[in-house]
């Protein structure tokens, strides 16, 4: 495909680091390699930086801060703004990351310019609304998903399952995109004796503590309270990476847990290298990079077997797979493996086997083939409802 130019819309961007983030930053540094040019619209004010990355301009529109998770923030309003934006870019394509509230302007906008897009999906909010209390919520938020959609020429989905999930609230062209991975900034070489003897483990000989590890955010969905069942499993030290809301929350139920705080770059490199067991139970995981992760670094995972984990995770290979609720279950798998270190590097190193060939250049020139299928074909003129219920026709349009 010729050069290409290419507005992102994101629901979220930095400085919060997260799957949107990450994916986001490889994506654009994918297009500013092929010579494209691109915008990034995301939550923010005038004064949030960075305002270019990998030559792409960040442009803010307002949003506010949620009011118990300070860094995540949401842009209401109306369609105009982001049309104004789109029409002085001028893009071939508008990329939607993790659609919801911003995106749902962004696909709206880009209908109205007659400009395909490509929505990507990867938060189940739906799900997480759940978790925080609000069931109520559930079938009004997937008809919003729905209609987001059904508004994009095209949707990416980053697992088997999700595609089935979008599928099948009747979603009518879901593709799957998965994530790269960089198999040489996590690999198994960057175990560290330092790190370990710091999270308060002896590999002089006689220790026989295996480390398992978290990294995530330290939030409701993440589920991370569900690791206190380890804490009966033997010569297991419980190592939190990560930072989020329920970090207090944890401390308290994770006396025995060392907590890291956020990593980033090498020292998160470092870090999963250094885990012997990865435990992931989340159970609302899209995709779920830092399995992936992990398992380029040499460390087999536990996980529910639901969302990315079932594509991710090849139980009894590369890790263990646990029905979703079944604490029982993850303690036993944890308890497997913490017993037995040749199990642990047989699955280690399948596991990264497995994902050597996953590289973010091949997925981000996957991207660009979805790019041009979009591309090829008119946009939708879909006439939907919103999540308040309002007719696609008569929301506020000025």
């Amino acid at each position: 495909m010729n050069h290409v130019r290419v507005a992102v819309i994101a629901e979220s961007f930095l400085p919060q680091m997260n799957g949107v983030s990450h994916s986001l930053l490889r994506v654009l540094d994918h297009l500013a390699e092929r010579g494209d040019e691109a915008i990034v619209i995301a939550p923010g004010s005038r004064g949030d930086r960075p305002r270019e990355v990998a030559g792409a301009r960040v442009l803010r529109v307002p949003s506010f801060a949620m009011p118990k998770y300070r860094k995540v923030r949401v842009a209401p309003g109306g369609v105009a703004r982001i049309r104004r934006l789109l029409a002085d870019f001028d893009p071939d394509v508008v990329h939607v990351a993790s659609p919801f509230v911003l995106g749902w302007r962004g696909v709206l906008a880009a209908q109205d310019l007659g400009i395909p897009s490509v929505a990507v999906y990867q938060t189940e909010v739906p799900a997480y609304a759940a978790r925080y209390g609000m069931r109520g919520l559930e079938t009004v938020l997937w008809n919003h998903v729905r209609n987001i959609h059904q508004h994009a020429s095209l949707t990416l989905a980053p697992s088997s399952y999700t595609v089935d999930q979008l599928t099948g609230i009747g979603v009518s062209d879901v593709r799957l995109w998965a994530r790269g991975v960089d198999s040489s900034r996590f690999d198994p070489t960057h175990r560290s004796a330092s790190f370990r003897a710091g999270v308060g483990v002896s590999d002089n000989g006689t220790g026989t503590e295996v480390v398992v590890g978290f990294v995530g955010r330290l939030a409701v969905e993440k589920q991370v309270e569900d690791l206190k069942v380890l804490s009966s499993v033997p010569n297991v030290k419980l190592v939190i990476v990560g930072e989020g809301p329920q970090k207090d929350r944890l401390r308290r139920l994770l006396p025995d847990a060392h907590f890291t705080g956020f990593l980033g770059g090498d020292a998160l490199a470092q870090a999963v290298a250094s885990f012997d067991i990865m435990a992931s139970p989340g159970e609302f995981e899209t995709f779920c990079q830092t399995i992936q992760e992990a398992m380029a670094s040499g460390v087999p995972v536990v996980a529910p077997a639901r969302g990315g984990p079932l594509d991710l995770v090849d139980s009894s290979r590369t890790g263990w797979l646990y029905s979703p609720g079944d604490l029982a279950g993850m303690r036993a798998h944890v308890a497997d493996l913490a017993g037995d270190a040749a199990k642990r590097r047989a699955f280690g190193r399948t596991a990264r086997e497995t994902v050597l060939g996953r590289t973010w250049k091949s997925v981000c020139s996957q991207l660009i083939g979805h790019y041009s299928a979009a591309i090829a074909r008119p946009a939708p003129q879909v006439i939907g409802r919103s999540y308040t219920g309002t007719a696609r026709w008569a929301q506020d349009r000025v």
